[in-house]
């Protein structure tokens, strides 16, 4: 589902040129307003364009901040009052926010030539960087119970363009203080920003081998002989490349491997070198023959169960670089350096893995697809698929939605694609609100088995009106599927509309590119199929569970007939 994005400008200076960059070249197609500039107060105060604008408020601190203007004067200054002064500025923003989709607020800066009181411009009390970073931290922490505002870093723009990036002279004649070059890494980290906050950041890094995690061929050399870790410089810099990557998986980024190697050859390298900072349970799988990469790409995309436009493909070959990211769509490839010194900048640069918040379930992510792994590798080595399912002893626990989980639901609600029926993406102040409607219930699902515990990974939203319950939301991640929690859900629906007092219920199915799966379910799920895409229930006869199934029911969706 495509949405064109709509964004707002607020500023103190003349923001033009970075509203026409974002329009025609970071988010093209974007609507794109922008408030006359130097009324910043006044344009807060008089509301968002609508609840699906995103905004952007760009000011300067002397602007906001009476006393932060004395301070680089050097005149004397209460940090207190500018602090307080900050935090009435975090209020206006916050009322603005309630009536937006998103406000993005730069962090405030200093021009590169400003060296305050020189050695003294960090002391407390006297400092004017200090000052600023105090300042900062005020906004940052009056900001931080509004859920849809976020902070931008401003002054990584000011390190990626040097004293390129802030011109008097242009201030003179535009009044915009800022040069193109500065202004377009802004343009692209709105626009990552953007496409965290719409679910499009992406999830799994898929990797080659040799001349990338390692220096050498293993093939060749055997693991004994690869450059790694050590005391030269090309093996200390793939050595820190592989850490990278590893504290990437603590944000929920997985990893994988697609490399045209004897497989256990470059198994053993993985389990044995001594320097190897990434093991077989970093990563979520792997294709490693002689097999075109392309192919081996896709294969282990429908296996992980991810799409393309998840994935971004890392390979020190550019024919390889090239072969893929033409058979692939959607996949991310960006350029790659041949130094491995610059491996770990490369890495930490690229602009695709934003996301609005950090969630117990991310974090937990790479155990989660190493525990799926032997799952698969338990189905491989039989054929009845109904003892498969018992023998997991899934536990799928029930809870109603709640600030706790309000986080990893919104998540779900805007990354999953294939078990969607709706494929409704909503901010978490959206999904909150709709939720606490009274004729709406949000139900959330955690699944856990043997192998371990996969989190929150299922949402069941129902509307209900009169007799009639209509099933809005049924959404389930990728990796769950399958192991008969599909089923559970629809129990649940039915049991928790019987319990409201519906005698039907209906469910919608909204097709997209990506969520035939959903439908596929819904059509063999044993519904009564009204149409393509409508199905119903009695709700006067229960939806069986599945009997392998424990269910914990901490929402009360469940009566005492139905367990």
């Amino acid at each position: 589902m495509s949405h064109q994005e709509r964004l707002h400008f607020i500023a103190d200076f003349n923001v033009e040129t970075l509203a026409r960059y974002v329009a025609h070249t970071a988010v093209p197609g974007a609507e794109v307003t922008s408030a006359p500039f130097g009324q910043v107060m006044q344009t807060l105060a008089s509301g968002s364009p609508g609840d699906d604008w995103t905004t952007v408020v760009w000011t300067q601190p002397e602007s906001v901040a009476a006393t932060f203007a004395r301070a680089v004067r050097f005149e004397d200054a209460d940090g207190d009052a500018a602090v307080d002064e900050v935090k009435r500025f975090a209020e206006a923003v916050g009322r603005y926010a309630a009536g937006a989709r998103a406000v993005f607020v730069p962090t405030w800066t200093l021009p590169p030539w400003h060296r305050g009181y020189g050695m003294l411009d960090f002391k407390p009390g006297t400092g004017i960087a200090h000052l600023l970073a105090r300042m900062n931290l005020a906004l940052a922490d009056a900001l931080a119970s509004h859920a849809n505002v976020f902070l931008l870093n401003a002054a990584r723009w000011i390190d990626a363009v040097g004293s390129r990036g802030w011109s008097e002279k242009l201030w003179y004649a535009t009044k915009s203080p800022f040069s193109p070059a500065l202004l377009e890494q802004a343009a692209w980290d709105i626009a990552a920003a953007i496409a965290g906050l719409r679910g499009r950041s992406r999830r799994l890094i898929i990797l080659d081998l040799d001349d990338l995690l390692w220096g050498g061929i293993v093939g060749e050399v055997g693991w004994q002989g690869l450059n790694l870790g050590g005391h030269d410089h090309a093996g200390e810099a793939y050595a820190d490349f592989q850490r990278a990557l590893k504290a990437l998986t603590r944000r929920g980024i997985q990893l994988a491997i697609v490399s045209k190697n004897e497989e256990a050859t470059a198994l053993d390298a993985i389990d044995r070198h001594p320097e190897m900072q990434l093991r077989r349970a970093d990563f979520a799988g792997w294709r490693i023959n002689w097999n075109d990469k392309a192919q081996n790409v896709a294969e282990l995309l429908a296996e992980i169960g991810l799409g393309a436009e998840s994935a971004v493909f890392i390979d020190d070959s550019a024919i390889e670089r090239a072969r893929v990211e033409g058979a692939v769509p959607g996949i991310l490839v960006p350029e790659w350096p041949a130094d491995p010194t610059r491996f770990r900048e490369t890495l930490a640069s690229l602009r695709c893995f934003d996301s609005p918040f950090l969630t117990t379930e991310d974090r937990a992510r790479t155990a989660m697809y190493a525990a799926d792994r032997e799952r698969r590798a338990t189905f491989a080595a039989g054929s009845d698929l109904q003892s498969w399912l018992a023998s997991l002893d899934v536990t799928i626990t029930v809870e109603p939605l709640t600030d706790a989980n309000l986080d990893r639901a919104a998540q779900l609600f805007n990354k999953t694609n294939q078990m969607n029926m709706a494929t409704r993406r909503l901010s978490q102040s959206e999904l909150m609100a709709w939720a606490s409607a009274p004729n709406h219930a949000v139900l959330t699902i955690r699944v856990a088995d043997r192998f371990g515990d996969s989190g929150l990974t299922g949402i069941i939203g129902l509307a209900f009106d009169g007799a009639r319950a209509q099933l809005v939301d049924f959404l389930l991640s990728c990796r769950v599927m399958g192991r008969s929690v599909e089923d559970t859900m629809l129990h649940l629906a039915v049991a928790q509309s019987r319990a409201r007092g519906a005698t039907e219920l209906v469910a919608e199915f909204k097709p997209t590119a990506r969520n035939s799966p959903c439908l596929d379910f819904l059509r063999r799920s044993g519904l009564r199929a009204a149409g393509d895409t409508l199905f119903t229930w009695d709700t006067a006869q229960p939806f069986e569970r599945p009997r392998w199934i424990t269910l914990r029911d901490h929402a009360g969706a469940v009566t005492a007939g139905d367990r």
